[in-house]
């Protein structure tokens, strides 16, 4: 399987080698689904080991899953009422029905990102008080000026640390004037950061390329990589299978994993799909969402057995798959490295 171009705001997780447990499929998405615009992402969880003697997962196709979804719409800009329920409607005609969610309920929701702002304050709060984490007093002109001169240097535009080292009464001055903050996590300066990667191997980074990074915009919005984060710790999840374009995502969401205590995730990077051309695929190579290929007149089961055949096989020459043959036989062993070609041709 494998992840396809554009970007990344769908994840899928899967981790099906897991089958002395109990599956429990979770799928997460931005409020846009379209087959260009997606990150397949799996993860399964159990941060601390097992709940209750069970593996939560993403998606995961495994004997004895549930499936979980969780809706990202922390981008309020481009979250709405109508294209979420543009991605329901596509799910469920694939037949994608889930178990915990949106809808359902489940001991982990709520599954709204945006209903869950008081949590990621809360542990941005610890972070603060823990040292990780500081106030930014920086403006955009400020902050513009700083990409310039590193622009001047042929440096990474990195955050040059300014709020970093402030004393308490700098602080507190900033505050009497009430000026806007965002709170920055404090990266260390020197080390490398490594993890094992379930498809790529040892994949590695140098921390002094990072510079300290926005946790919480300064209107109270939490950003990205620290939404998923927290809800992947708090929601047990133990793997982390998405698109490659995510991998520079992992440096920073290892980083608050550690700092809050919590056990990090194995990850695992999928290839993108590709155009016939092997680039980008994009909405000049024809239909890429779900909807379109339904007004098309295609089959939702042709759907999802030529996708999950994209970048995955099952070692034989078989290429026709019932669901439920597809939960039996998928193993992320046996996902390619390599980027594998979206052919319209060869699905009709």
């Amino acid at each position: 399987m494998a992840g396809l171009a554009g970007s990344p705001w769908l994840r899928i997780r899967v981790l099906p080698e897991l089958q002395p447990f109990s599956i429990r499929r979770c799928f997460l998405f931005n409020p846009r689904f379209s087959l260009c615009r997606r990150n397949l992402c799996v993860l399964a969880s159990a941060a601390n080991g097992p709940v209750n003697g069970e593996v939560r997962v993403r998606f995961a196709p495994s004997n004895g899953g549930k499936f979980i979804l969780r809706i990202e719409d922390t981008d309020l800009e481009r979250s709405t009422k109508e294209s979420e329920e543009a991605m329901l409607n596509d799910l469920m005609w694939l037949g994608l029905d889930w178990n915990e969610g949106p809808g359902v309920g489940g001991e982990y929701g709520p599954y709204h990102q945006s209903e869950r702002t008081s949590l990621y304050k809360q542990y941005a709060e610890n972070l603060l008080n823990s040292g990780h984490v500081y106030r930014c007093f920086c403006s955009n002109e400020e902050l513009e000026k700083m990409k310039e001169r590193a622009q001047q240097l042929q440096l990474p535009p990195v955050y040059t640390g300014k709020w970093a080292t402030a004393s308490d009464r700098e602080i507190q001055e900033e505050l009497g004037k009430m000026t806007p903050y965002t709170y920055r996590f404090r990266v260390p300066k020197e080390g490398i950061l490594k993890i094992n990667d379930l498809i790529r191997g040892e994949v590695s980074w140098s921390l002094d390329t990072l510079g300290d990074f926005v946790i919480l915009r300064s209107n109270g919005q939490p950003v990205y990589n620290f939404c998923v984060t927290v809800d992947d710790a708090t929601m047990r999840v133990s793997h982390v299978i998405r698109a490659e374009e995510h991998l520079p995502n992992t440096l920073r969401q290892a980083l608050i994993y550690q700092a809050l205590g919590f056990t990090m995730p194995s990850f695992a990077h999928v290839s993108l799909i590709l155009a016939p051309d092997r680039s980008k695929l994009s909405k000049r190579h024809g239909a890429t969402s779900v909807g379109q290929f339904r007004e098309m007149g295609y089959l939702p089961k042709a759907m999802v057995n030529y996708l999950a055949l994209l970048g995955w096989g099952d070692g034989t020459d078989n290429e026709f798959f019932t669901m439920d043959q597809l939960v039996e036989k998928f193993s992320i062993s046996r996902v390619n490295k390599s980027g594998a070609v979206f052919d319209s041709t060869k699905l009709r």
